[in-house]
């Protein structure tokens, strides 16, 4: 294995198909994980991957997580590299939102997170390196109004990235919480009206920002970022 392998969940669409990009340009193997095969197929033309893997995956789904993530291993030799992109999210006050909804931020905010990461660990701590990239959201930093469960999903990816840290402790495998506002991406469709998400953040400044500080630097470690909108009147 020569080139260094990352795996990218929900990597067909906003920051997730940014970071693609960047891990393009440093030469990566780069596993696309996202649930259409033909929205990732997309990223791959746009930015003319020539080393890549597509992977149809839902990460709620603990056997098919097990299985793709098993496939990859097996293919690549390691897995150099995970970022835990893959998210969704519905809004509204806390009784209104619906069991359905409850259950598809739970299961994919949080445990899709939790089931993707127990994929690489152990053939990290074989090798003692590795790197995981959790991307959370402010919402995992305080409660917001219409937002209670998806705050709850995300403050549950901010307490498993946190124990990883320590955890993880006494090896070099390095752990990053990328928490961010809102970005002009397709996700707020629906939700905000278009001006108001052109006023969002670019997902590619956001990419710039999670790729400085996962960088491998001497004698220094970023365990978390913080990357908030400008608020302008």
């Amino acid at each position: 294995m020569t080139k260094k392998v990352v795996v990218i969940t929900g990597a067909g669409t906003g920051l997730g198909a940014s970071l693609v990009k960047r891990f393009a340009a440093l030469d990566y193997h780069i596993c696309l994980i996202g649930r259409r095969i033909e929205t990732l197929k997309e990223v791959i033309t746009k930015y003319e991957l020539a080393n890549h893997s597509t992977y149809s995956l839902d990460v709620s789904k603990r056997g098919q997580v097990s299985e793709v993530f098993s496939e990859i291993l097996e293919e690549h030799g390691q897995i150099d590299l995970l970022v835990n992109n893959a998210g969704v999210g519905y809004f509204d006050k806390a009784e209104l939102i619906t069991a359905d909804q409850i259950d598809q931020m739970i299961d994919i905010n949080l445990k899709g997170t939790i089931y993707c990461t127990q994929e690489v660990i152990p053939s990290m701590r074989e090798r003692n390196s590795g790197t995981i990239i959790n991307v959370i959201s402010t919402a995992g930093l305080e409660g917001k109004d219409t937002e209670a469960v998806y705050c709850a999903s995300k403050f549950g990816v901010r307490g498993f990235t946190e124990s990883l840290l320590v955890e993880l402790a006494d090896t070099t495998i390095r752990v990053l919480g990328a928490y961010m506002g809102g970005m002009k991406t397709d996700f707020w469709d629906g939700i905000y009206e278009r001006d108001s998400i052109g006023k969002l953040m670019d997902p590619e400044d956001v990419a710039d920002i999670i790729m400085a500080n996962a960088m491998m630097r001497t004698n220094l470690n970023v365990d978390q970022v913080v990357i908030k909108n400008r608020i302008v009147d």
